[in-house]
């Protein structure tokens, strides 16, 4: 059962191209964005198409296979685990931002 404690599953596309980050030990970051939709009928009978934007972080192999075949638009299935974390912007507010740390990718689409 501990592998359902903190697990996410997402298909959706890419919404920029990944930002690829080079650390000073040698490890690679991928940061970037992807879009699920999700569409329901609301009480007039209308589809309404819902888009929720969920920040990705991948590193080492899985970032390093992000900056070669993740371009934008690419429909991606990501699994991995919810992570929160705070920070302070430059005008000094502090900022809370919810990522998703990549552990598997799956490529799909064309």
């Amino acid at each position: 059962m501990s592998t359902l404690r903190n697990k996410v599953q997402l298909i959706g596309n890419v919404g920029n191209d990944p930002e690829i980050v080079n650390l000073e030990s040698g490890k690679k970051l991928a940061k970037f964005s992807i879009a699920t939709n999700e569409s329901y009928k609301n009480a007039k009978g209308e589809k309404i198409t819902d888009t929720q934007w969920h920040n990705i972080v991948a590193w080492g192999k899985t970032a390093e296979l992000v900056e070669n075949f993740v371009p934008k638009g690419k429909e991606v299935g990501i699994e991995g685990k919810l992570t929160s974390r705070s920070y302070e912007d430059k005008e000094g507010q502090k900022r809370y931002i919810t990522e998703v740390i990549c552990r598997e990718l799956l490529l799909l689409g064309k």
